[in-house]
């Protein structure tokens, strides 16, 4: 990563620890700058002492806010969140996104629904003037529902690829225990709304990565470290 990018997640990242106040509940998101504020939020809660609860959308932001010293708690026993921090892999104008590289974003969701404030932490690479722009459009999918799927994707004029493991044979596999399928618009997203309304009623699918209409504050890393602030 180059230097100047990763000084801008940084910065982000210690940003949205600014905005955490004693006694908050907080969604934890999943991925590389969401990683970096699980970091700094658990050296501020050593430091001062702060009593925080973290609900986690990943295993893996489980077992990192674990390691931070970070208490945790469920939907369960801690449904109403004060805050909810996560990255982003597109943001537009108006403060939609694209999420789920991870492949977390159906559990990004369903906290981000949950939260009374949801800050995306983001550089500035990651600004488009369209969603689909740059990345694929990640839908959660039933194993056995790939194929029709695929081809409600392309009716939406969408390029679908399964996602496949990296350091393994056969498909990513999700938390869920479902499989990813990653949609590439040639000219991006025309109409997000429809795809998110069309993908949501097409059986198989458990969700997408489109986050339409939730983030409250986007905070943007800049290289020089300075953070520009976002709100919808």
């Amino acid at each position: 990563m180059a230097e100047g990018r990763k000084q801008a997640k940084m910065a982000a990242a210690e940003a949205v620890i600014h905005l955490v106040e004693d006694g908050m509940t907080l969604g934890l998101g999943t991925g590389s700058t969401a990683s970096l504020a699980i970091e700094a939020l658990g050296r501020r809660i050593e430091k001062e002492k702060l009593r925080v609860t973290g609900v986690p959308t990943s295993f893996a932001s489980e077992r990192l806010a674990r390691a931070c010293g970070i208490p945790l708690g469920t939907l369960d026993t801690n449904g109403d969140i004060d805050l909810a921090f996560d990255g982003a892999d597109e943001c537009d104008s108006g403060l939609n996104l694209i999420k789920g590289r991870g492949a977390a974003h159906t559990r990004e969701k369903i906290v981000a629904f949950g939260a009374s404030r949801f800050v995306i932490l983001i550089d500035a690479s990651k600004r488009v003037d369209r969603l689909g722009s740059h990345m694929p459009l990640p839908v959660e999918v039933v194993p056995m529902a790939v194929s029709p799927v695929m081809a409600c994707l392309r009716a939406l004029g969408a390029h679908p690829e399964l996602r496949m493991g990296v350091k393994k044979d056969g498909p990513v596999v999700t938390d869920q225990g479902f499989w990813v399928i990653d949609a590439q618009f040639d000219a991006g997203i025309s109409d997000p709304a429809i795809v998110d309304r069309t993908l949501l009623d097409t059986p198989g699918v458990l969700d997408h990565g489109l986050f339409l209409d939730m983030a409250t504050d986007v905070l943007v890393g800049l290289d020089s470290g300075d953070v520009e602030h976002l709100r919808r």
